[in-house]
């Protein structure tokens, strides 16, 4: 193992009684997990102080090969089960026979409504029954999170909301994957610094935002998929 810093060793302390507390006190919760470099963060941290915490991602059936390949190396090499929620077919289909298959490009409101298809409505029943959920997300990521904080009241599932990982660098999540050896989409090593579905995510360049490279065709104030953004707003 790598040293890492007595800095993010601190943090690492803080993320471990964070997840101590949803155990003991939000039971049954789970993670969303993208599978992006702060999701592989905090699967890791999961898996070795709270394994009762269950572990979930999202196919939105568009996702890039490499998003697939490190839900593989995820399989081998924690040896646990994460459960997979897909988009309802006939909602798919229709908004492809409707829309096509690339509508998303043409408005913020045909992609918000492909995202609230393919994301919106699996990870509603992914959290059904649940206490709590996670995320990875941080505040340094992006104009909209920028405020985000450790937990809040989620109003729309009726539950708790964590993001352990809030006040974590961008070179804190790098730092401890490579200290602990933590598999990673190799989409990271291109320059995609934030990764979601293939036709929705490109590379960014030296000084772009974190998340630029997600649907850089729209405005920054934009830039959420609806999972992290109360339902009233999603119309707006």
């Amino acid at each position: 193992m790598t040293e890492i810093s007595e800095a993010l060793t601190a943090k690492i302390k803080a993320v471990k009684q964070i997840l101590t507390d949803i155990v003991a006190n939000y039971n049954p919760a789970t993670l969303a997990s993208s599978y992006g470099a702060e999701d592989m963060v905090l699967m890791d941290l999961i898996c070795k102080f709270a394994p009762e915490i269950e572990i979930f991602s999202l196919d939105t059936g568009r996702l890039p090969q490499e998003s697939y390949d490190v839900m593989q190396d995820v399989k081998a090499h924690y040896n646990r089960a994460v459960k997979v929620y897909f988009p309802e077919t006939s909602d798919v289909e229709a908004y492809v026979i409707q829309q096509g298959p690339n509508a998303f490009y043409d408005s913020v409101a045909l992609r918000k409504q492909c995202c609230g298809i393919r994301k919106v409505e699996p990870l509603k029943r992914a959290l059904t029954g649940k206490k709590a959920w996670l995320t990875g997300m941080r505040r340094s990521q992006a104009v909209t999170r920028s405020e985000l904080p450790v937990s809040e009241y989620d109003e729309d599932h009726s539950l708790q909301k964590f993001s352990p990982l809030t006040d974590w660098s961008n070179g804190d999540v790098w730092a401890y994957i490579k200290a602990f050896d933590v598999p990673y989409n190799k989409l990271h090593d291109q320059g995609y610094a934030s990764i979601g579905c293939a036709p929705c995510t490109r590379a960014v360049t030296a000084g772009e935002d974190i998340r630029a490279g997600r649907w850089w065709w729209e405005d920054p104030e934009n830039k959420e998929c609806g999972l992290h953004v109360k339902s009233s707003t999603l119309e707006k």
